[in-house]
């Protein structure tokens, strides 16, 4: 899924003009509609996620720049959006400003401005979205719309921590080595009532073994040689909050008592202090052990591992939500974009195609990383195939669905065998939904409304797959 940028303009020689600008300029592709009615019905029958930016005509017929603007801003308010114009009344520039536009422009516009404005808005833009969940992590405000794959990959995932941030229950989050399960407590934290409290993460494998306890429960100055001062612990930092004890399985077994002790009394014993301290925090553990075989083995105590385990969550590792690996790859692409001060690179569809059948044995974190290090490395305008060839094996063929581009209706949906016997109506349907996956690109949402059926049962037939 290459990014493009979405030409709103009545006049094809403009249109035209425009497409080729951006291209041979910037590399960027782009989609043309005629008026405003087209580009929100464009906009809505895809994802847009695609969509960096929207340069749209103030006069146009059907719908007009403004009324279009108005809407924009309230149904995609993280696209930003250059408006054009032949008229030279200043109170247009005025009021669209005020609507939401990034810039207004003047027709006819020179070449070299075109194409500052362009880059500045997408810079700008970037930036604003970086600061913006940064920001909402920060004020513990993060929640699991901000989630990459919040209705697609992970949308049963979502759906549990809906019901778990709706009480204050333990939660237990189980899944594979960067599989964002920091991210997902997160989101839990900043949807319940919470929100806006401290959310303290705490990675239990890191902290040296004779430090545990003090760590998490706090201490008294003197209390132990370099006890220089006394410490309140990550359980009363987390105050009125929630604390993620991540890798909760690396506990040793004479901490886990005292973390039994913690969840049974809600109350710490800070080392030293020879009396308890009531805490108010939501408890949200994570692991990627298996704890059941761990209490098996006696390296974790059965009663905690109950008492953790109220409500446990399970995250798809990134090969079992290959329909997400677009986004999160734009998502980071744009995230080092900022943290770098500069437009972000675009990417090939050969270079996604690439990423998406590849098996990430590490994950989300490792697609990060290799991201990370192609933006570093790579010198063209678009990352490509060959920026990951280096530290990624070749992927292997998808196996799910068939290419669209190989498949015909005719073998697709076959009525019937050589025998001259029917196909089960349970296979044809089969065959018409690997059908749509594979024409829209596991697209869900466009897949499920081609068939006419809704998402919530195409998800279900999927399973039967």
């Amino acid at each position: 899924m290459s990014s493009r940028i979405l030409i709103v303009e009545d006049d094809p020689l403009q249109q035209k003009m425009l497409a080729a600008m951006i291209e041979r300029k910037l590399d960027y592709s782009s989609v043309c509609c005629d008026h405003g009615r087209a580009a929100l019905d464009f906009l809505s029958g895809q994802r847009n996620s695609d969509i960096r930016l929207i340069i749209m005509d103030l006069d146009m017929p059907v719908m007009g720049g403004k009324e279009t603007l108005q809407i924009l801003k309230q149904q995609y308010p993280s696209i930003p959006v250059i408006m054009l114009t032949g008229s030279k009344d200043i109170d247009d520039a005025v009021d669209c400003m005020k609507l939401g536009a990034i810039d207004f422009l003047t027709k006819p516009y020179e070449g070299g401005r075109m194409m500052v404005t362009v880059r500045n808005a997408i810079k700008l833009n970037t930036l604003s979205k970086e600061i913006n969940r940064i920001k909402s992590e920060q004020e513990g405000r993060f929640t699991f719309r901000d989630l990459i794959g919040y209705e697609t990959g992970l949308r049963d995932e979502v759906y549990t921590g809906r019901k778990a941030a709706a009480s204050d229950i333990p939660v237990l989050i189980n899944g594979e080595t960067g599989t964002g399960k920091e991210v997902f407590a997160k989101a839990i934290h900043g949807e319940s009532l919470r929100a806006g409290k401290p959310f303290v993460a705490v990675n239990c494998g890191a902290i040296p073994s004779q430090l545990v306890e003090s760590t998490l429960f706090g201490h008294e100055k003197g209390s132990f040689t370099g006890a220089v001062e006394r410490v309140i612990g990550k359980f009363r930092e987390a105050e009125g909050g929630t604390i993620f004890l991540d890798e909760v399985g690396e506990l040793p077994l004479e901490t886990q008592v005292k973390l039994l002790r913690v969840l049974q009394q809600k109350e710490v014993e800070p080392v030293g202090a020879g009396k308890s301290v009531a805490v108010d925090v939501r408890i949200i553990s994570a692991t990627n052990r298996n704890l059941e075989q761990e209490v098996k083995d006696g390296r974790f105590r059965e009663d905690l591992f109950f008492r953790l385990n109220v409500l446990q969550i399970k995250l798809p590792d990134l090969r079992g939500r290959r329909e997400d690996i677009p986004m999160l790859a734009l998502h980071f692409i744009e995230r080092f974009a900022a943290g770098s001060n500069r437009a972000p690179k675009d990417i090939t569809d050969q270079a996604m195609a690439f990423l998406k059948h590849y098996d990430w044995p590490g994950n989300v974190r490792q697609l990060e990383n290799v991201l990370h290090r192609a933006i570093v490395i790579g010198d063209g305008p678009k990352l490509d195939v060959k920026d990951f060839a280096t530290t990624l094996q070749a992927p292997p063929p998808p196996a799910q669905f068939p290419d669209p581009q190989k498949i015909s209706g005719h073998d697709v949906l076959p009525f019937m065998d050589e025998q001259g016997v029917l196909t089960s109506f349970e296979e044809i349907e089969k065959a018409a939904i690997r059908h749509a996956m594979a024409h829209f690109d596991h697209n869900i949402t466009q897949a499920a409304k081609a068939l006419g059926i809704a998402k919530s049962t195409f998800y279900k037939k999927l399973k039967t797959l």
